[in-house]
């Protein structure tokens, strides 16, 4: 508790751990962004590169229970479906996360926050990007691509994953499961990169567990809404979540 303590007073804690829990209760509805809750939220409380180690052991764990929610099997299945998407994204992601400490936080903020913004208007306005034919080589390696080179410099790789699967016409249940099964081994990929870019530490590494109880329960508390909501709702909801955290990354991106 005295490192704890040491690294963040405890005002701005009570605040870090309060923003935790908004981004389990987030995740348990709609099956993603925590990290971008998180380091969005935690970020206009700490340092960026505090904020960015105290994601990494929430992402980790809830996602594990999230994949699994629905047993090993199906989770395995998952895996399978978007192993290509999986492979590079993953490489990716080991590769960019070398570069934060190079580049700018504006600039990586607005690289995310920009097209995350555009996506969900146009989502909102009536736009809708559908694969009718299923996913192809070329498009599933572009979004791994893509998504893994925004989560190794953000620990954020969700938003084009979910415009993917929104493009699939997944089912709700499906793209809770797949997306648990995509953010848990790119938690795995990205907590490993992290330890080698510096970013997790010993200390670092405290204040991330402290984050693990809050987000844990406003998982649970999230899960009772999703389980709630018909396919319709869900997918509303999801474009709501990231129309707001894509706005709020470009303000932080202008204005600082």
């Amino acid at each position: 508790m005295e490192t704890l303590l040491t690294l963040v007073p405890a005002p701005q804690l009570a605040l870090c751990l309060g923003i935790a829990l908004l981004a389990g209760l987030v995740k348990g509805m709609v099956g993603f962004a925590m990290p971008m809750i998180m380091i969005s939220g935690l970020g206009s409380i700490v340092a960026p590169e505090l904020a960015l180690a105290g994601l990494l052991l929430p992402t980790l764990a809830t996602n594990a229970l999230q994949a699994l929610r629905e047993g090993p099997r199906a989770a395995w299945g998952s895996v399978r479906q978007f192993r290509l998407f999986l492979i590079v994204a993953f490489v990716m992601l080991a590769l960019s996360a070398q570069l934060v400490r190079v580049l700018s936080a504006d600039l990586l903020l607005a690289v995310i926050g920009a097209p995350v913004t555009l996506f969900c208007l146009m989502q909102l306005l009536g736009w809708r990007a559908h694969l009718p034919n299923g996913p192809t080589v070329a498009t599933e390696v572009g979004v791994g691509a893509v998504a893994g080179f925004l989560g190794g410099l953000s620990g954020v790789w969700g938003p084009p994953f979910v415009a993917y699967l929104t493009a699939l016409d997944t089912d709700k249940r499906d793209q809770l499961r797949v997306q648990g099964v995509a953010y848990g081994l790119g938690a795995v990929s990205l907590v490993g990169a992290h330890v080698a870019s510096g970013v997790l530490t010993a200390q670092t590494a405290v204040f991330s567990a402290a984050m693990l109880l809050p987000a844990l329960v406003g998982m649970g508390l999230g899960g009772l809404v999703h389980d709630r909501i018909d396919q319709a709702m869900f997918r509303r909801l999801t474009l709501l979540v990231l129309l707001v955290a894509g706005l709020n990354l470009l303000r932080r991106a202008i204005f600082g």
